[in-house]
């Protein structure tokens, strides 16, 4: 089967130069992205010309944790094999669920892949920007994201208030479990999982019912089933209800100074 990938893919290689390997001297590799969350990171550390490409998901709204502005910046691969030789980057950054022939295929046509798990709080987040600003050569600018996410959650920091329970409802009906980084950006902007009270780990499912009968403080929507658009949502006593962008929920690197933003605010109007 490798053959099979491989075979076609070896006339691109000999078209497209034979730049796959580390660059020479003091030179910044160019990358490919095929991660949204390592997209985000990176479109914010590389320096110009060096990130050829993002993923597709960066370019879907529902997708995306980049403003679309970003994204538009840069060009975008569906993740084939062909494309991002065709590229001809240095480096190819995926997340580490990289289909292992994919993988293979590139590594065998003499790319560097390098992958990156997902963040499952601010500290894992903040080890990846340094790991992707050092990739790419600019030790600095990763600092200076790291300084600007520090800004943003001390600015989001509850000034000595009690935690507000808070469930956060997302698509398809589930919630997010303790070690999601979402959670830990909910208990760094003043509020407290209400999953973990109601003995739910992450991904298990929350009825339209069981937020009926136990309303929490506040419920943070970020999902559009019909139970979490239902009216009788409005009409439960005690209980806040805000939009949580799906955007926002499962990369770290920037996607933290909006999220942490968008909590505060909540809380401010909850309070």
């Amino acid at each position: 089967m490798k053959a099979l990938i491989a075979a076609p893919v070896l006339l691109l290689s000999a078209c497209a130069g034979g730049g796959a390997g580390a660059p020479a001297g003091t030179e910044r590799p160019t990358i490919v992205s095929l991660n949204p969350c390592t997209d985000a990171i990176l479109a914010e550390v590389a320096g110009p010309g060096q990130l050829l490409a993002i993923s597709h998901y960066s370019k879907q709204e529902s997708a995306s944790s980049m403003e679309p502005a970003t994204a538009a910046r840069f060009a975008a691969t569906g993740g084939t094999v062909e494309e991002v030789l065709a590229l001809d980057p240095d480096v190819v950054v995926a997340g580490s669920f990289i289909a292992p022939a994919t993988r293979a295929a590139l590594e065998d046509l003499g790319l560097r892949v390098v992958t990156f798990g997902i963040a499952g709080d601010v500290a894992a987040s903040i080890a990846q920007i340094r790991e992707l600003a050092a990739l790419s050569g600019d030790p600095e600018a990763g600092e200076a994201l790291i300084a600007r996410i520090d800004a943003a959650l001390a600015q989001a920091a509850p000034d000595g208030e009690e935690p507000i329970e808070a469930l956060l409802w997302q698509p398809g009906g589930i919630v997010a479990g303790e070690q999601a980084l979402v959670s830990d950006l909910l208990a760094r902007t003043g509020f407290a999982n209400g999953a973990s009270a109601r003995g739910l780990s992450q991904a298990d499912y929350v009825a339209l019912e069981d937020v009926v009968a136990a309303p929490p403080d506040v419920l943070l929507v970020a999902g559009s089933a019909a139970g979490q658009t239902h009216p009788v949502l409005d009409r439960l006593p005690g209980m806040h209800r805000a939009r949580f962008d799906t955007g926002l929920l499962y990369c770290g690197g920037p996607t933290i100074i909006r999220a942490a933003d968008r909590l505060a605010a909540i809380r401010g109007g909850a309070s």
